[in-house]
């Protein structure tokens, strides 16, 4: 009986400290952790038991504020979205069930309440809790017209200033309502997420939650000339004033034909061009090109493309996910066959680009050279109108050398400007627009097409950089046809004409 008790003595005291070990793995090792967690009733509560700062545009036009909930108990307030879906893929939402996106969740922990620092011995004896606004770098005037331009089509707008990164515009169409996610109704909740989610067939089936600008990825199509052009002179200058045969097509088993080439690479429309880089880039010749780019070689235009920053995480102050990441294949994806980088380098096959990597690279041309570090943030003050932070533009990348990127600039100009050009008769020449469009074959059968242009203006003082993408577009339809009036409507809309 007495070795009874002494093991049940034993035992109770083990289950003892497997409780004072668990009550400080909880309470001090994981304390932060289950403090942070999302799923803690009191974060969630906290969350509503005060207001959240304001997110505003670069004019103070307030695109998201906290005002008295009309829901009993704990939850004393909720999020408000004055513009409705004119920023929600930018300024995000903030919903009981599902949490927060956007610069709702980037920024979080500037807009909950949270502890005035203190700066006065007064400070010391007394606390009290403040929010801080959020004011973003979008511009009012073009968010409403790359609306305006895209109204009733899929699309996406990404507008930047070249010589900061700041974003001036982001906006794809769908879009959603932020509204109804925080409701704090469950069931108002649920509904709108399924229905955002659910598509418009009439749209190829993009959910409007999805901001197309920077978490989605299409192929470029001929907009990927940029970089190879830039390959070109940067790690292969003997072939800028190369000439190459004037062609149709390049066919396999013919005279041009390209190493494991086994179906016809053709120009679009079946036209007829060659010559040097400054002859093929403005009516985008895909055998010329083709052919410079198996020159070129496949580690070096990998390397050329991952200076742009393909491959890479865009360092965008917005909630990240695996689809922002802008694609273009290593020298073993592409098995050594010529054929396969040739696709790729006039922005098929294998190439993805996310409209926010595009209209990167149209910066780093308009900036010399340089990739701009883009974000959203352009300051925050505290309730009082003092700064707590104001973002200081960073280079990202140098993309290229500040030669490559005039040449290259002088090029894209060619395009809008010579009567072969693919952006010809598109901008008014007062704006002195540098440009590229593309063209991206898709679907079964080639049957679509997806429709880019980047550009900047003015191309010898640039102020705007952009890309404007349409995905899934009838298959006769163009970069320059569909996207060229969406870029002449943002450029006029910043340059006044």
């Amino acid at each position: 009986m007495g070795k009874r008790i002494g093991w049940l003595g034993v035992f109770l005291v083990l289950c003892f400290a497997a409780l004072f070990v668990q009550l400080n793995n909880v309470q001090v090792v994981k304390a932060k952790q289950e403090s942070n967690n999302p799923h803690n009733p009191r974060i969630e509560i906290q969350r509503y038991a005060q207001p959240h700062g304001l997110i505003e545009a670069a004019d103070g036009t307030v695109l998201a504020q906290s005002v008295p909930s009309n829901k009993p108990g704990l939850y004393k307030y909720t999020r408000q979205y004055p513009q409705g879906g004119l920023y929600s893929q930018i300024v995000g939402y903030n919903s009981l069930i599902y949490g927060a996106d956007g610069v709702e969740a980037f920024y979080a922990k500037d807009l909950a309440s949270h502890n005035a620092p203190v700066k006065t011995i007064r400070d010391l004896l007394s606390t009290h809790t403040v929010t801080d606004t959020v004011r973003l770098t979008l511009q009012p005037k073009l968010q409403q017209e790359a609306r305006t331009a895209l109204a009733g089509r899929t699309g996406a707008v990404v507008a930047l200033d070249p010589s900061t990164g700041a974003i001036l515009a982001m906006y794809s169409n769908p879009t959603f309502d932020p509204n109804p996610l925080a409701s704090l109704d469950t069931t108002v909740e649920r509904q709108a997420w399924t229905a955002d989610n659910t598509g418009d067939p009439a749209h190829a089936g993009l959910p409007p939650l999805l901001p197309i600008t920077y978490r989605d990825r299409f192929a470029p199509g001929s907009a990927f000339k940029v970089i190879t052009t830039s390959a070109a002179y940067d790690h292969a200058p003997s072939l800028v004033d190369k000439s190459y045969p004037y062609l149709s097509a390049i066919v396999p088993g013919g005279p041009y034909a390209l190493g494991g080439q086994t179906t016809i690479l053709q120009n679009y429309g079946g036209e007829v061009c060659g010559g040097t880089i400054r002859t093929m880039l403005p009516p985008s010749c895909d055998t010329g090109y083709s052919l410079l780019s198996a020159g070129i070689g496949s580690a070096s235009m990998y390397a050329e493309a991952t200076a742009f920053g393909f491959d890479q995480q865009p360092p965008i102050d917005l909630p990240h996910d695996r689809y922002e990441i802008s694609m273009f294949p290593t020298p073993a994806q592409v098995h050594g066959a010529q054929i396969f980088l040739a696709f790729s380098s006039i922005g098929q096959k294998y190439t993805q680009a996310s409209p926010l990597q595009m209209a990167m690279v149209a910066g780093a041309i308009a900036d010399g050279g340089v990739t701009m570090t883009p974000h959203v943030m352009a300051d925050v003050h505290d309730s009082q109108g003092n700064l707590v932070q104001r973002y200081v533009p960073t280079p990202w990348l140098t993309s290229t050398s500040a030669a490559t990127a005039k040449a290259v600039n002088g090029l894209m100009q060619h395009v809008v400007s010579d009567s072969n050009g693919t952006a010809f008769g598109i901008f008014n020449p007062a704006d002195h627009v540098a440009a590229k469009t593309g063209t991206a074959q898709v679907g079964v059968g080639n049957t679509a097409t997806t429709d880019w242009m980047i550009a900047f203006a003015p191309a010898d003082a640039p102020k705007i950089a952009l890309a404007v993408v349409m995905p899934d577009q009838p298959g006769t339809q163009t970069g320059a046809g569909v996207a060229g009036p969406v870029v002449r409507s943002m450029i006029q809309a910043v340059l006044g004409q």
